[in-house]
């Protein structure tokens, strides 16, 4: 048996499964979608019947279409909540988790429970809870002694009406991840640190989250690139871009233009964009964040 790892031949027959898998999967669909991407295509599944005149028609229409700006600007904004709401909450939350001696899994399942829970099923919860008239939000402020209703689905209010719960939903994942790179850290740091005085503050400070260092990168790289693909939430919360087109993201508009609006072709190079962007983007927010090999 132990001449199968010895042997480096062998590897190719666990690799060889995997390989093919992503390739059915993941590249022949990619690179169907840039050739789907210069062609005219009305019906999900098929090659289209003709190429598009000029070749590049969808291309100019990504540039020239203010949707797109504005599903990149609410994207770059689903970003910032990423960093600052999902990412910055999970590590507060972690940090002090770790630090209570009693009841830390508890607390662990209940920061967990929300991203276990059907993204569908959540956005109707908080559609029920921003209601107009008999929403759980305006019912409490109406209780609280405020007269006037808040359409908290209108146009000053959506955006942050959508991203409250996608933030809400995703700080449980990061916490997990956060929390596992706090029990990897060795004891030792800390009873050292405490015998030389350091309180528990110092010690968070200049052990717990410096050594967080390379878990934090992976959580913002996931977090940035994630929003490029958020989806379910936001859709079920305003399908088709309500009001006004105005919440639309690159996730949902891709959707809308692919099974809504009929153009399948379009929505092709809205995927390629959504994919060039992501890998920009990992790399950037790899080199702004850049791993310690240090650690």
């Amino acid at each position: 048996m132990s001449n199968i790892y010895k042997n480096r031949k062998y590897i190719i027959l666990f690799l060889l499964p995997a390989f093919i898998f992503l390739t059915v999967y993941l590249y022949y669909p990619f690179f169907l979608n840039i050739f789907s991407s210069f062609r005219s295509i009305r019906t999900l599944g098929t090659y289209g019947k003709k190429w598009n005149e000029p070749w590049n028609e969808n291309y100019v229409k990504l540039i020239t279409d203010p949707v797109v700006r504005t599903s990149l600007v609410n994207t770059l904004y689903m970003m910032i909540a990423t960093i600052l709401g999902q990412v910055g909450i999970a590590l507060v939350l972690a940090l002090l988790v770790d630090n209570i001696s009693k009841g830390t899994q508890f607390f662990r399942t209940v920061y967990f429970f929300p991203i276990v829970i059907s993204a569908t099923a959540l956005g109707l919860l908080f559609n029920l809870i921003f209601l107009y008239d008999k929403g759980m939000l305006n019912q409490f402020l109406e209780f609280m002694g405020k007269r006037d209703l808040t359409d908290w689905k209108n146009e000053s209010h959506a955006l942050a009406t959508m991203m409250l719960p996608v933030v809400w939903q995703y700080v449980g994942f990061y916490f997990v991840i956060l929390e596992t790179g706090l029990n990897n850290i060795s004891e030792e740091l800390y009873e050292s640190a405490a015998i030389d005085g350091a309180t528990r503050l110092q010690r968070v400070m200049y052990i717990s989250i410096p050594m967080l260092r390379n878990v934090i990168c992976t959580c913002l790289t996931l977090g940035v690139t994630g929003a490029l693909k958020v989806f379910d939430l936001p859709w079920t919360m305003f399908p088709k871009g309500m009001p006004l087109k105005q919440t639309f993201l690159t996730g949902t508009y891709m959707y809308y233009q692919t099974m809504e609006a009929k153009n399948v072709d379009y929505g092709s190079t809205l995927a390629i964009l959504i994919v060039v962007l992501g890998v920009i983007l990992s790399r950037v927010t790899r080199r702004i964040f850049k791993e310690s090999e240090d650690l």
